[in-house]
């Protein structure tokens, strides 16, 4: 029976390791039957009586009693022999692709079940939500969220139902899994802790896979340590017919942690971003499908390239005095966070402009002055339009920006001839003339950015004119031409006509069908 004590762990380099677990001879008799469930993993509250109690050994850090001896640094990997010699190919891939939940699965299938039996990973609440404060040195209690779970060799998906990715659990003080993130030291049972036992057979009474992880005959606990703190856990089963876990395997998992916590900060870091970066883009973009009097209108956007989210393009349609609709598309240069700093003000600064009695030309006229204050802002384009409902006229004022396109009920599209296509904002000295349209009949009006119809491999025109003929195409095929999803799918349609996604320039579109004397 094993009893508590300290050892200071090595680094895999300094390993003597015995043969890989999955190539150990069984210790049953040889004519005991083989398991028919693979056993435990960590899963949770406290428990009556289960069996004999449990021992448990600390595997402790060599800096608090013992003489310093050489370690790997925090996140640096596993030398590649050592995880070929216990880990599956799986843990080559930790740190792949900055995605939390892809990550916690490199992390089980490198260990399951070629190491252990059963690994999952949890991850601390408080440290996927970003509470910065610090935890107390022994809290009552932690809650941490299981990322991935591999039994076996079962798919998550077979033990949805029992034991779901995401779930977030209460771990009291007096388990290992608490005792492991408060002390940032690896625990090894000789068995799942009464806690875990008493929540899984509430979990399955009856499900034969849980009674085998209760039945597990050696426990592993390490800590994700990052930074010095313990931000989650890894945890590790045996069965009783494999050996128990070394020492020296439990090294070589926390190195295996050690790297898998920095591969999950920084997916952490990135996701968090994306977010960041996805609620400022809600919350600068109209809602699509909008209806107004005589017009209804829809949008789309594709940033550039397939990691960015938000760019220097903006779009924006502003209802105004007297039955007016403004629209507008616009281009900051470039398409990081800079540009999209100013697309924010210039998109704000037009959004105050349209609230003042001003007609489209000098409302272009002070876009221009703001943006000549305004840092990253010179040089931008952008095309306004608009629809005055009473008098059945469409007025375009450009400012260095591609063409508008207009096609009226038999087609075809075609460029709006501008009276001058006007300077870029900023520079001071633009004039911007207005091109006034009267309609008469229902008409799409088009605005766009430069980036879906110039590339590396067609200039400006020969785009142009390829998105004349998507529009035409897209409004004759059709199927419900008067439909609410009509607008929207031919922006999707136009949008996906444009190109791949890996393009260098962001994609707006603004789509408006305009229905003289509000029909």
């Amino acid at each position: 029976m094993r009893t508590a004590h300290a050892t200071a762990p090595r680094t895999p380099d300094h390993l003597e390791a015995p043969d890989p677990p999955h190539s150990r001879t069984a210790s049953r008799a040889p004519d005991t039957p083989p398991r028919t469930a693979p056993p435990a993993l960590p899963d949770h509250p406290p428990h009556a009586d289960t069996g004999p109690t449990r021992k448990a050994t600390t595997l402790r850090n060599t800096e608090r009693t013992e003489p310093r001896v050489r370690r790997e640094p925090e996140g640096a990997h596993p030398a590649p022999a050592v995880r070929r010699r216990y880990f599956s190919p799986a843990a080559d891939a930790i740190g792949s692709q900055l995605d939390l939940e892809l990550t916690g699965r490199h992390v089980v299938h490198a260990l399951a079940p070629g190491f252990c039996d059963a690994a999952s990973v949890y991850l601390l609440q408080r440290w996927l939500v970003e509470e910065e404060a610090r935890m107390a040195a022994d809290p009552p209690q932690i809650e941490a969220r299981r990322l991935a779970l591999r039994i076996g060799a079962d798919a998550a998906e077979d033990w949805e139902h029992l034991l779901p990715v995401g779930e977030v659990l209460v771990f009291p003080r007096e388990t290992p899994y608490a005792r492991a993130v408060a002390s940032g030291q690896t625990q090894l049972l000789d068995g799942v802790d009464d806690h875990t036992a008493e929540r899984l057979l509430k979990t399955g009474p009856d499900h034969m896979g849980v009674d085998a992880l209760v039945r597990s005959a050696s426990f592993l606990i390490v800590p994700l340590r990052l930074r010095g703190t313990a931000v989650g856990f890894i945890a590790c089963t045996r069965g009783p017919d494999r050996e128990p876990f070394a020492r020296v395997e439990a090294v070589a998992v926390e190195s295996l942690g050690s790297r898998a916590g920095v591969a999950l900060d920084n997916a952490r870091r990135y996701e968090r971003e994306r977010r960041t970066a996805l609620a400022i883009r809600r919350s600068l973009l109209p809602d699509t499908g909008q209806s107004f009097e005589g017009c209804r209108v829809a949008h789309g956007y594709r940033p550039a390239g397939q990691d960015t989210v938000i760019g220097g393009d903006w779009y924006d349609v502003l209802p105004r005095a007297g039955r007016r609709l403004g629209m507008i598309v616009g281009d900051a240069m470039g398409h990081g966070p800079e540009s999209a700093v100013a697309m924010i003000q210039l998109r704000t600064a037009v959004r105050t402009l349209a609230a003042l009695d001003i007609g489209p030309s000098e409302l272009l006229h002070r876009l221009d002055a703001v943006a000549g204050d305004t840092p990253g802002a010179p040089f931008a384009t952008c095309m306004y339009a608009e629809w005055d409902a009473d008098l059945n006229l469409c007025t375009f004022v450009g400012a260095g920006h591609p063409p508008p396109l207009i096609r009226g009920p038999g087609g075809p599209a075609r460029r709006v001839s501008l009276v001058t296509p006007g300077l870029p904002l900023g520079l001071g000295t633009g004039r911007y003339e207005p091109t006034v349209l009267p309609l008469s009949e229902p008409s799409l009006v088009l605005l766009y950015s430069d980036g879906l119809v110039e590339s590396r491999t067609q200039d400006i025109d020969q785009g142009i004119t390829r998105l004349a003929r998507d529009l035409d195409a897209g409004t004759e095929e059709a199927p419900e031409p008067d439909g609410p999803d009509a607008l929207p799918s031919l922006c999707r349609q136009l949008l996906a006509g444009s190109g791949a996604d890996d393009v260098s320039d962001d994609r707006t579109l603004l789509l408006a069908e305009l229905t003289p004397g509000g029909r």
